[in-house]
């Protein structure tokens, strides 16, 4: 498997962790990316928005954009792939908690 691949698997699963920890499961773009960097996975804003939109074609996020920023809301399917229960090909399952 190439680094790349095993890095957005990841930075993808460590943006729904971020999501489903916030009280309203939703967060904006500049949240996530310091959330994301506490779990060790620092990403500039472009990779970010590219893996939010790509979060948002697979159905575990839906987008809010606005000019300066996006906000970010983990749907159900997100939340049940990031606790495992479901999988999402390109998405890090997680370990047992």
């Amino acid at each position: 498997m190439a680094i790349t691949q095993i890095m957005n698997e990841h930075e993808r699963l460590s943006i729904l962790h971020c999501l489903a920890a916030m009280d309203d499961y939703a967060a904006n773009n500049s949240i996530i990316q310091s959330v994301c960097a506490q779990y060790g996975n620092t990403m500039t804003m472009d990779k970010i928005g590219t893996h939010l939109f790509w979060l948002k074609e697979q159905g575990l996020v839906a987008l809010d954009n606005h000019e300066s920023y996006t906000i970010a809301k983990i749907t159900q399917r997100g939340l049940d792939v990031e606790k495992g229960l479901a999988t999402q090909p390109g998405v890090k399952r997680p370990g047992p908690r």
